[in-house]
């Protein structure tokens, strides 16, 4: 049966929003028909290089009928209000994470698409890598027994590369440095195959990047069921990595970025090379949400899980300003937070 594109229009015209309209373009079930930001430069350029609309403003947008979902690649701090005015006029939204920069705002958000009954998404692609399904699938069928440990680490060279006006960088659009703007992807890893996170105890340094923001930051994790994990996060290593090793009572699993992936059981010395192919994430997220606007699904990652998210790196600013252990439940019991 053939699946009629979903008609989007882009908000946010920025290297992120063309690493998600070259996904549509492969996908083929989401269809770009019209684009907004503030700089004409920049969405005369996006609307000629993805033969699109170049809408006036964003409230065309929001008044074109055809258009069913925006794409929302815009600042954190600005999430909830085009995300609002896009629930208003009726459009399902799928919004790049996090989800916004306080978990106030990522609970309105939340509301505001409930409400409103369109589909709120948000991108978190690389739980959906496959040697991290193929891991899941492992714990799933008991191959590991009970979970223990883990941990994780994801690296990448920013060292004169990055833009000190850009939002990203700075510690008013991006709270909490490159834990927030990266790490924040293996904090939904390492949910997503040991279980939730409790408490969280952090530290957050600048070593290497000039600015106001973190570019090194450590979390040591307490899972719900017992389980103790590490997340590291840099923008000041000399190279471009990313590590997620699984230990379980039975087995574990030991992957990196250039290594792959390898397993080993309890009573052998053996660790076992798994060949994994590599999928393509943004396609698979995109095509999740262009199914769900078709009321086929629902999201795997919606707005509750991802003020959730946000909640455990919130969890890890107050740990490291305030030097202690930080319940989870206490950040979301918080209504300021």
């Amino acid at each position: 049966m053939s699946f009629e594109p979903i008609q989007v229009a882009c908000l946010g015209m920025g290297w992120w929003s063309d690493v998600l309209a070259d996904a549509m373009v492969r996908s083929g079930k989401l269809k770009i028909k019209s684009c907004f930001t503030r700089s004409p430069e920049k969405r005369e350029a996006f609307a000629k290089k993805y033969s699109c609309q170049v809408a006036s403003s964003y409230e065309e947008i929001l008044a074109d009928p055809s258009i069913d979902a925006v794409i929302n690649t815009t600042p954190n701090n600005v999430h909830l209000e085009t995300t609002r005015q896009a629930a208003a006029a009726g459009k399902h939204v799928f919004l790049d994470k996090p989800i916004a920069n306080t978990l106030a705002d990522g609970r309105a958000i939340t509301e505001v698409c409930r409400s409103a009954g369109v589909v709120l998404a948000l991108g978190y692609q690389r739980r959906r890598e496959s040697q991290f399904r193929w891991i899941r699938q492992q714990i799933d069928a008991g191959e590991f027994g009970r979970l223990v440990n883990a941990e994780a680490n994801i690296s990448r060279d920013r060292l004169g590369k990055i833009d000190l006006s850009s939002w990203r960088y700075q510690a008013a659009g991006m709270p909490g440095g490159v834990m927030l703007q990266i790490g924040v992807h293996y904090i939904d890893v390492l949910e997503y195959l040991i279980g939730p996170i409790k408490s969280v105890s952090g530290q957050l340094a600048q070593l290497v990047l000039p600015g106001d923001n973190p570019d090194v930051a450590s979390l040591l994790l307490e899972h719900e069921n017992g389980a103790l994990s590490t997340v590291n996060a840099s923008y000041a290593s000399a190279s471009e990595n990313y590590v997620m090793n699984i230990y379980g009572k039975e087995a574990s699993a030991y992957y990196d970025l250039h290594g792959g992936l390898r397993f080993i059981k309890r009573g052998t010395d053996k660790v076992v090379p798994i060949a994994f192919a590599k999928n393509d994430t943004f396609v698979e997220e995109l095509d999740e949400f262009a199914a769900a606007v078709r009321g086929q699904g629902t999201p795997e990652t919606g707005g509750e899980y991802a003020t959730r998210s946000l909640g455990v790196i919130r969890a890890g600013i107050i740990s490291a300003k305030e030097g202690r252990r930080v319940q989870l439940a206490e950040v979301l019991a918080d209504p300021a937070a």
